[in-house]
């Protein structure tokens, strides 16, 4: 079988530095071996250098790229995109960076990524929701609720203030884990079949 019928694939979406924090917590407990594309977004300013894959490759235990236009994925590795570019999920296992010079998607980067894995990866997809503002990635992970993949948030901090976790939760269809990057990380081990 070919990689794009076996693999699994894994968005997590986040912002700040308590998302950031927690996407290290949860890469450093999926095991390099997991079947499954990890695909990471954090929000950032898009005209700054990036250093995001050096600061995760200090914890994740798969490698961690930067994705290529029309590259194909593997299973094992975690690919972010560069700040001005959006990595979405295209024809099965192709990644495609949409250029964004208008930032037409600035808030709306997890959604982007989340709802492409719902149309090309559907009942293989698992979203995840970090810590960040706002409501990015509810809508996103409605959309893979409802092509049959599983979705996952971080348990809120109980801050007054709604942010990406309590406005997913809240958004559309039920929730399928909530817990800590470890309970995350663990759900999502256990759900992968190994290859």
């Amino acid at each position: 079988m070919s990689a794009a019928t076996t693999s699994w694939f894994v968005a997590i979406g986040a912002s700040g530095p308590l998302g950031l924090s927690d996407i290290g917590a949860l890469l450093r407990e999926l095991p390099a071996s997991l079947n499954a594309v990890v695909m990471v977004v954090l929000h950032r300013p898009w005209d700054r250098v990036s250093h995001l894959r050096e600061v995760l490759s200090r914890s994740s235990q798969m490698p961690v790229l930067v994705a290529i236009q029309d590259e194909h994925f593997e299973a094992g590795r975690a690919y972010i995109g560069e700040p001005a570019e959006h990595l979405t999920l295209a024809s099965k296992n192709f990644g495609l960076l949409v250029e964004d010079p208008d930032r037409r998607y600035r808030n709306r980067t997890v959604d982007l990524r989340l709802m492409s894995l719902a149309e090309h990866a559907g009942a293989r997809s698992i979203g995840v929701i970090l810590p960040g503002f706002l409501d990015d990635g509810s809508r996103g992970l409605a959309a893979i609720h409802h092509a049959g993949g599983l979705t996952m948030v971080i348990q809120p901090s109980g801050s007054p203030t709604l942010g990406m976790p309590e406005n997913a939760i809240s958004y559309d269809g039920p929730i399928d884990v909530i817990g800590s990057p470890e309970e995350i990380a663990r759900a999502i081990t256990a759900k992968i079949p190994r290859s």
